[in-house]
């Protein structure tokens, strides 16, 4: 078969380059971020900018007073309730059981030696906290009502939400009423409604993937792929070289408002009383204890007339620094602040002659057995 010639075959030598209109470099290069001037100046929003970064809105001045100090009131028990050998020894084997590698020798031979409890508690402070952050957003325009300048926009903290219930995180963004401005050409298609092709760089064709541009397969017989031109046209713009504007969806302009995003969050701390047990705080994280003391209100004060020093001295702690950290950029609308008692037990056992321990901790019996004799029962066969 004769080899053609040339890689066009009648579609004009500018067939395979850049697209005359969407493919020169000022448009591949269009803005992507609006410009400052596209956004008015709206009263109590001065500092709001396009994709956030305004910072947090500072929330009005509290009008309920501040708390009075409250006597921590004295349970009737400040002890650990204490565990039973066979507890303990079901918590270590079902403990044993979820260990693909751990052999049940220990537990079904061990001898338990001694048992020993330890106070260990754990003061939470937890506030719940509203923060209101702006920025200027935009949208395809279809004819939405135009309302800046009606009447003046309500303060970033005048504008009703919904909230959870307390202690519930959530986000909630609105648009500000009054706040929608002039409807403005769209800064990334220049209010063309459509921009460059990025796949085939406006060129609506691209590089033949079965003869790679060649025009020809390797028996020298014209590609069926691409008709022997060498290229094929864009998938993705179907040949067009131009794509619909993502930001304004080719309706060409765009209406301009606020957006205001609400958060509600609980931020926690918590403190650990210093306790001889040898158990990791970490092992801690993730069980509860005997809850002895709990207190909630939109202001805490720091709990007084803990038995354990440590304890009054974290919660005094850490109640200021909730309030220095949080209240300068958000509301606090309620503060709880509890104190359990973990249980843990070390049980000492004897295996084989030798001395072991582990750990049983915790409202759910948790096990830490760092110390088990017996984990490498798997054998390769």
């Amino acid at each position: 078969m004769e080899r053609p010639i040339g890689g066009n075959y009648g579609y004009g030598p500018s067939y395979g380059m850049a697209n005359p209109v969407y493919g020169t470099p000022g448009m591949l290069g269009a803005p992507t971020a609006p410009p400052a001037n596209m956004f008015d100046t709206i009263p109590g929003y001065e500092g709001t900018l396009a994709g956030g970064g305004g910072g947090y809105l500072p929330p009005p001045m509290p009008t309920v007073p501040m708390p009075v100090p409250e006597q921590a009131p004295t349970p009737p028990d400040w002890h650990i309730p204490s565990i039973s050998e066979d507890k303990a020894r079901e918590s270590l084997e079902n403990y044993v059981s979820s260990k693909c590698c751990y052999s049940s020798a220990p537990v079904k031979d061990g001898v338990i030696t001694s048992m020993e409890t330890f106070n260990t508690y754990r003061y939470r402070l937890e506030s719940f906290t509203e923060s209101r952050t702006s920025e200027w957003s935009q949208e395809p325009y279809t004819g939405q009502v135009v309302d800046a300048g009606i009447q003046p926009a309500p303060s970033p903290w005048q504008i009703p939400t919904n909230p959870p219930t307390f202690f519930n995180d959530k986000k909630e963004t609105i648009k500000v009423p009054y706040t929608s401005s002039a409807v403005k050409n769209c800064h990334t298609c220049l209010g063309v409604g459509r921009g460059p092709c990025t796949t085939c760089a406006g060129a609506g064709n691209k590089v033949c993937w079965a003869c790679n541009g060649s025009g020809t397969r390797q028996s020298d017989d014209r590609c069926i792929t691409c008709s022997g031109r060498g290229r094929e046209n864009c998938n993705s713009c179907n040949g067009q070289g131009s794509r619909e504007c993502e930001t304004c969806r080719g309706k060409r302009q765009l209406l301009v408002f606020i957006n205001l995003t609400v958060k509600w969050s609980t931020e926690k701390d918590d403190f650990v009383a210093q306790q001889s047990s040898g158990l990791r705080v970490q092992n801690l994280e993730n069980v509860s204890g005997k809850q002895l003391f709990q207190n909630a209100q939109y202001m805490l004060y720091p709990v007084m007339g803990f038995p354990d020093a440590s304890v009054a001295q974290a919660s005094e702690r850490l109640v200021r620094e909730h309030q220095s950290k949080y209240a300068q950029n958000s509301r606090i609308l309620q503060q709880r602040q509890t104190i359990e008692l973990i249980p843990i037990t070390k049980v000492n056992y004897k295996w084989k002659g030798k001395s072991h321990f582990y750990y049983v901790y915790g409202n759910e019996f948790q096990v830490n057995a760092d110390d088990y004799p017996a984990t490498c029962c798997c054998s390769v066969m």
